[in-house]
């Protein structure tokens, strides 16, 4: 019992030791969002002086926000002010998690196809061949496989106890994989949530930047004794529309690829259930 307990704690602590965290993770990512807005897409040879203009030869960080620069490429984004550095955030953030689920399930799946090693331990528990299993589990190397082990290993254990009956023994294998499967699902699920909240933050920030532009707009649209600012209305409508991009582009990443990987994660959940109770039924039978 002690070392059941013993196993236990290990895995636990494996588990929260896996993936990366985001409170330490999305304030890095900050950082470098902002310097991708300010340095980059900020960089002076992003924009081109007005050549109508005398005196006005090159351009400088300082002079960025002159009327008479004209944002091409990367210098378009940053125009669309505050909110872009945020925005950009939120797609650097849903890249990387992506990147890290998407290394967390492949590990999760183990070694080989998944459905081969289903379909083998299936037919190793059909000839009650349980060690031969176990020696499938450690080959297979994934969620799936961790969570077998653990219940053939318990299927060994009260295969031997005579102090049980048969409906008590079911009770507790049907426990032990119970407590297995509760083990692996925090890794597999772990920062799932990011990528929900960012499909639907990320289109309400760009709202937001929108909103901003467009009362930027209409503001230029008033001023100047009844002669609109055509460089000031030009300014709020870029800014209105590249947070709108941005922001639909990063709620659109994040939705699919949150789908995606929900998909993968249900899909091995099933493979250990379908695997599950096969042990169950076999043990029903020679047990």
């Amino acid at each position: 019992m002690e070392m059941n307990v013993s196993n236990t704690d290990e895995q636990v602590v494996a588990k929260k030791k896996g993936g990366l965290n985001p409170a330490i993770v999305i304030p890095i990512l900050l950082v470098i969002g902002i310097a991708i807005f300010l340095f980059v897409c900020g960089n002076p040879s992003n924009f081109t002086a007005d050549p109508r203009i005398d005196g006005v030869a090159s351009v400088a960080f300082a002079d960025i926000e002159s009327k008479e620069l004209h944002p091409h490429g990367l210098g378009m984004v940053y125009m669309g002010g505050f909110i872009v550095p945020i925005l950009i955030t939120f797609m650097i953030v849903v890249i990387v998690f992506a990147i890290e689920r998407a290394f967390v399930l492949s590990k999760a799946a183990g070694n080989g196809s998944v459905d081969n090693f289903v379909l083998k331990i299936r037919s190793l528990l059909n000839q009650n061949k349980v060690d031969e299993a176990l020696e499938e589990c450690d080959r297979q190397q994934g969620s799936v496989g961790n969570v077998v082990k653990e219940g053939l290993t318990t299927y060994k254990a009260l295969a031997k106890d005579t102090t049980l009956d048969k409906e008590q023994k079911m009770a507790a294998l049907n426990k032990a994989i119970e407590e297995a499967t509760t083990l692996e699902m925090p890794m597999l699920e772990k920062n799932m949530m990011i990528l929900s909240t960012l499909g639907t933050v990320a289109t309400l920030v760009a709202l937001l930047g929108t909103v901003i532009g467009m009362i930027r707009a209409f503001a230029a649209l008033g001023g100047g004794g009844g002669t609109p600012d055509a460089a000031a209305l030009s300014i709020g409508i870029s800014e209105a529309l590249i947070n709108t991009a941005l922001g639909i582009g990063t709620s659109a990443v994040a939705i699919i690829l949150y789908n995606f990987f929900t998909s993968k994660i249900d899909g091995l959940t099933y493979k250990i259930d379908e695997i599950s109770m096969s042990i169950q039924q076999s043990f029903a039978e020679f047990h």
